[in-house]
């Protein structure tokens, strides 16, 4: 049971991450607007996360400062895409090199900083509970906060009129744009909460889940959270689950480490992302159904 309670806390622990990336991709993506600067917003979010945790000895304001800079990346690439009509997937990878080499020039004095980092929080009675209390209950608070943020972005989409406006422009901008909306606002505003809330991803890495900061400290993450979105079917609480199981992947091969199994290394790292591969190759012919009409061009209109 030690195993298993083991693999469960670290599959919600490691995934915790890739679900803020891939809840606000997910947003971004119904707006029309696809974002393979992911990656680099998690590394903004965990460096500037870092650097005033640091600085300031609070890690909540860095994590504010986390949700900062992962919205203003995005909204570089906001404006490439939705102002200036570049391409998505050109201008997506522009800033995914962007933000690691601007991460890794102003990290390098923080790599063998000391921080007060984000401490987890038992719920009392609950936390106590066999193997559900310290799987579900004992954790810091940005792994508590996705799991109802989840919820409240599903309502957002499917059941406000916030939701059917956003849905609207990721459709048909033109549509959307002869129907009295402003495409250009929406797709401004869901590419730069998509990026904030991959900034808060890369937050509960370098602030909760390693408490440290080196380059490249999320490792493909923004990626694995990009791909996941068409796992999802564009459905947030459908992401949350792709996030946990690759979670799930990246805690169990750690703890057969852990425990000396007779298996490469190597092989055991590269099972989260084969494991991504894997469910990608077989959700991906579902996901053609839901993908968002708007995601195949940039409206190029007034709005």
């Amino acid at each position: 049971m030690s195993f298993v309670t083991s693999v469960s806390t670290g599959a919600i622990r490691a995934g915790t991450s890739v679900m803020y990336a891939s809840l606000g991709e997910v947003i971004a993506q119904r707006a029309g607007i696809i974002n393979l600067g992911v990656e680099g917003c998690m590394l903004a979010g965990a460096l500037a996360g870092y650097i005033v945790t640091a600085e300031t000895g609070s890690p909540y304001a860095g994590i504010v400062a986390a949700f900062v800079a992962g919205g203003l990346l995005a909204t570089v690439h906001a404006f490439l895409v939705v102002t200036r009509g570049a391409n998505q997937l050109a201008s997506g990878l522009a800033l995914m090199f962007l933000g690691l080499g601007l991460t890794a020039f102003f990290g390098r004095p923080y790599v063998n900083d000391q921080i007060t980092p984000l401490r987890d929080y038992p719920v009392p009675m609950l936390s106590e509970i066999p193997y559900f209390g310290p799987v579900l209950f004992d954790h810091d608070p940005l792994t508590y906060a996705v799991f109802p943020l989840a919820g409240a972005l599903w309502w957002f989409v499917f059941r406000s009129r916030w939701g059917v406006m956003l849905r609207a422009v990721g459709e048909s901008t033109e549509s959307a744009f002869a129907a009295g909306l402003h495409p250009a606002r929406i797709q401004y505003a869901a590419v730069a909460f998509g990026g904030a809330l991959a900034g808060l991803g890369g937050a509960q890495i370098s602030l909760a889940y390693t408490a440290t900061w080196v380059e490249n400290l999320t490792n493909g993450r923004g990626f694995i959270a990009v791909a996941l979105v068409i796992f999802a079917m564009w459905n947030p609480l459908r992401a949350m689950a792709g996030a946990l199981l690759f979670g799930g992947a990246v805690a169990l091969q750690l703890q057969l480490q852990a425990r000396g199994v007779g298996v490469s290394p190597f092989l055991l790292d590269m099972t989260p992302y084969l494991l991504t591969i894997i469910v990608l190759l077989a959700w991906a012919q579902r996901g053609q159904d839901a993908f968002p009409a708007g995601l195949n061009k940039v409206f190029r209109g007034t709005g």
